[in-house]
């Protein structure tokens, strides 16, 4: 996992660990993390154990934390869920947990340094994601990490009473991976 670093904006990937449970969970739970996400309930410590063991102990997931290069201070996390052997792909996820770190391109350089491991490590041909159209800072996010919209749908998800549109976007393994 050394591999996996950003100098330049001063981050590194490494494997999710148990000891990353309680920070995951207090993350999630943020208001300001939460309203990005589809899935807004709660998050528990028994759905994260339930995470880890249906998902991640599965190999249909694989999630990493973002740390600082100079701390070593764990600021938020990426994933990959669904992974689809057959067709080679995945969805993708973010979210920086730490309020200081965010509008510091960290989410950006997390985003590429994923992409990496996904089309290096996994030998991924396509990784998606959704976003909610009107957070425009995780889309521009997205798309200078390599990720191009594909569609948009509107009222796709239903949330708090209200329907919202999803952006779906996709980064590709143009290498023949």
């Amino acid at each position: 996992m050394t591999k996996y670093v950003d100098e330049e904006i001063g981050i590194y990937l490494r494997p999710m660990t148990e000891l990353d449970t309680d920070s995951i969970i207090a993350w999630r739970n943020r208001e300001d993390v939460r309203k990005n996400f589809i899935y807004r309930e709660p998050f528990t410590r028994e759905g994260h154990e339930h995470w880890v063991k249906t998902m991640i102990d599965t190999g249909r997931a694989i999630q990493m934390i973002i740390c600082n290069l100079a701390s070593g201070q764990s600021l938020g996390s990426v994933y990959i869920r669904d992974i689809d052997r057959k067709h080679n792909k995945a969805e993708y996820g973010i979210f920086i947990g730490v309020p200081e770190a965010r509008g510091r391109g960290i989410g950006t350089a997390a985003a590429k340094l994923m992409l990496r491991y996904c089309f290096g490590e996994e030998g991924l041909h396509r990784v998606y994601l959704r976003a909610l159209a009107d957070n425009r800072q995780a889309v521009r996010s997205y798309e200078k990490a390599g990720f191009v919209q594909e569609g948009c749908l509107r009222d796709d998800v239903y949330i708090d009473g209200e329907y919202y549109d999803i952006v779906w976007m996709a980064a590709f393994d143009n290498k023949g991976n």
